[in-house]
């Protein structure tokens, strides 16, 4: 469950595959004056304090601390005239541990704070440095904690919504069910599909829930089918990940006669992952979002070259949270870690692509649209490479 976070409405105090140039995408535009973070000296190291949930009783989290490190290290390295001064805290991955190490991190001389990696500790974080003039990147994708002086970096339910309605709409499908989990998660993700919908002009369909287990899937199957032949849905959108109720709808579906080459079945959550998810019958010719492959593929290559293993799913946030930092200061500006700076309207370019920090604390990111097709992943609508394109 989800604590209790602070309200996201309260005031608010380079492509190429060798990714060496860290730039604005468009261009060297002048970042706005603001006194929401502090002042930086650009002609010296700036401090940089990163997060990570090392020391953790979790099963992974050493990993995870150590992936998140080596991308922020590699980033750093193909910082072009940008020297950043990185300083490790461990956080256990405890809101406590992590409030504490990030005032220790700030009164050390940090100007910026990127990480940590769960919701509730980068929520006591932004608590913490809420009077101190310093501006949070959390690897978080929770939009609930997004607002003031903090930001997420992770890819949101609502960005991918918004792309992937859009593209259902372009593609003449645009009356579109909705299919959820009863649970916090399934319920923040059909919320974020409805906005989209509504957003785009599209029309809801229905919508349809069931109880998060299998014998709540299986009874909720039957009205699922009625709604979607009543209301002559052209696509529906579902909510469920690889691990959860997806294997089970996308089955039970086609058996009781809805024919995905004639509804479009569409995911709110990677459909890749694990990658024996693409062997299952019913999510042929399905819908997902995910960051550019070219590039994500060029940074895994590049960090396993380095460091003799594959990065974490979310190392790469750690890296384009040094991108944005770097191309920001390479501007000298001393406003550049500021939050009108933060949330330039140019974007940044990361190792997941084009990315933008947006002054309610959330995130856009172009994704590309990808299907199912023969067990493969093909991209169908590349993901865009500038924020001037439709849709931004």
């Amino acid at each position: 469950m989800f604590a209790v976070f602070r309200s996201a409405c309260k005031p608010v105090v380079a492509l190429a595959a060798g990714l060496s140039a860290l730039v604005f995408l468009a261009g060297c535009a002048t970042v706005p004056m603001a006194a929401n973070g502090p002042s930086v000296d650009t002609s010296a190291p700036v401090p940089v304090a990163l997060l990570v949930p090392g020391g953790s009783a979790q099963p992974g989290d050493a990993l995870l601390a150590s992936s998140l490190e080596n991308a922020a290290r590699l980033a750093i390295s193909d910082l072009d005239g940008v020297r950043v001064d990185l300083r490790v805290y461990n956080t256990a991955g405890q809101p406590q541990t992590a409030a504490a190490a990030a005032t220790r991190a700030v009164n050390e001389g940090a100007r910026i704070i990127l990480g940590p990696v769960y919701a509730q500790s980068a929520n006591a974080v932004g608590l913490a440095l809420d009077d101190r003039n310093i501006n949070v990147l959390a690897f978080s994708n929770n939009t609930d904690i997004a607002g003031g002086n903090v930001f997420v970096l992770g890819q949101t339910f609502r960005n991918t919504a918004n792309r992937l309605v859009r593209h259902a709409v372009d593609q003449g499908r645009g009356n579109i069910m909705i299919v959820h989990d009863r649970n916090v998660s399934g319920e923040a993700g059909a919320e974020a599909i409805r906005s989209a919908i509504i957003a785009s002009g599209a029309r809801i369909a229905g919508q349809e829930s069931y109880e998060f287990s299998q014998n709540g899937v299986v009874a909720a199957v039957p009205q699922i089918v009625e709604t979607a032949r009543s209301s002559d849905a052209q696509a529906i959108f579902f909510t469920a990940d690889t691990s959860g109720a997806l294997p089970l709808l996308t089955q039970l579906l086609p058996e009781r006669g809805i024919d995905p080459a004639q509804i479009q079945f569409i995911g709110l959550t990677r459909w890749d992952i694990p990658p024996a998810t693409l062997e299952l019958p019913g999510v042929q010719g399905g819908w997902f979002a995910l960051p550019d492959p070219g590039l994500t593929g060029a940074f895994s290559q590049r960090y396993e070259a380095r460091y003799g293993q594959p990065p974490h799913p979310i190392a790469g946030l750690a890296y384009d949270g040094i991108a944005a930092i770097g191309a920001l200061v390479a501007q000298g500006n001393r406003d550049a870690l500021t939050r009108s700076a933060l949330t330039q309207p140019q974007g940044f370019a990361g190792v997941n692509g084009i990315f933008r920090l947006l002054p309610d604390g959330t995130n856009t990111r172009g994704l590309a649209v990808a299907e199912i097709q023969n067990s493969q992943v093909v991209v169908i609508d590349p993901a865009p490479r500038s924020f001037g394109g439709a849709g931004y």
